[in-house]
């Protein structure tokens, strides 16, 4: 006996026919009839009185009824908790960024999660790429939007967009407006991380590729407010996405020139541990992500990016 059975047995209870039963199923008679009989033969009792008018429940019907309705009802509560749960989204949830993406999206993001889920805990969390990736193996985040790193561990990436990469001056830099070649930072005294962070990384490996060494000012691993902070006090240059000094140039506080020859790029991707199955609750805020993403990008509030495609991750 199983589930189906009992509804099956508890729609001719509720008729009072194997005919208007196998009518509203779309079934034959004969086949209704012939599982309630193996039901019977299983119970080893009589469950119906059959008769010209139909069928009645025996004793042994009613006592099966009322199980047949219990678990109708539990049937029927975990399909509402399920589909309510979908909607309320998950109880908790731990979102990681690094500071240019968390300033961008952060704000618009809690917005719309406040919306869609009121009842949910959300915690936003900043950090460096090298902190997020830990918090992700550790459980402490559930989703990450961050740079693509070089080595990225035991992590899932899903692109969300590019981003242009530039050389940021300080106002008072006396190089004419437009593209700037990779291998002139050779010659720039360069504000940058330490060696652990992602920029630093990037230009290393680009000062690698076209044969010099970085000109290297000033270490900061500071926030990048600091670093550009560092900048506009002229205490060097250095090299940010746009979308992190777009308030500094309208202000004219800081030049910007997009880094070219190639085109310097870095992929903004949501991020998940490898060894865990996104959660359902989880997945849906994903999307979310991938659909502010597009929005920030469309608007110009993230400038200077290009959208992907939704990985099939």
């Amino acid at each position: 006996m199983n589930s189906d059975d009992l509804e099956l047995f508890a729609r001719v209870a509720k008729t009072g026919s194997i005919s208007r039963t196998a009518m509203d199923l779309g079934a034959n008679q004969s086949t209704v009839s012939r599982r309630i009989g193996i039901l019977e033969a299983e119970l080893g009792v009589r469950l119906f009185r059959r008769s010209g008018r139909g069928v009645g429940l025996t004793e042994h019907g009613e006592q099966l009824l009322g199980y047949a309705l219990a678990m109708e009802k539990t049937l029927d509560e975990a399909r509402i908790a399920m589909q309510d749960s979908g909607k309320r989204g998950p109880a908790t949830l731990s979102i990681a960024a690094q500071p240019t993406i968390a300033r961008i999206m952060f704000g618009r993001l809690g917005h719309r999660l406040k919306a869609r889920y009121p009842g949910t805990r959300i915690r936003f969390v900043e950090g460096l790429a090298t902190h997020i990736l830990g918090w992700l193996n550790d459980g402490d985040v559930d989703l990450a939007v961050m740079y693509v790193p070089e080595h990225p561990g035991a992590s899932q990436f899903d692109t969300l967009l590019s981003e242009q990469v530039c050389l940021v001056t300080p106002a008072a830099s006396s190089l004419p407006d437009g593209p700037f070649a990779v291998s002139g930072l050779a010659g720039v005294p360069l504000i940058l991380p330490s060696t652990h962070h992602g920029l630093r990384v990037l230009v290393e490996s680009l000062a690698a590729r076209h044969g010099f060494t970085p000109n290297i000012a000033l270490e900061c691993d500071g926030s990048i407010s600091i670093t550009k902070r560092l900048v506009i006090e002229q205490c060097g240059s250095t090299v940010l996405p746009a979308a992190a000094v777009v308030e500094e140039v309208a202000s004219g506080r800081v030049r910007c020139f997009p880094l070219t020859d190639p085109e310097v790029q870095r992929e903004v991707a949501l991020a998940w541990p490898q060894n865990r199955v996104m959660p359902e609750g989880v997945w849906h805020v994903a999307q979310m992500i991938r659909d502010l993403a597009a929005d920030l990008s469309a608007d110009g509030s993230w400038p200077n990016t290009t959208l992907h495609p939704a990985s099939n991750a």
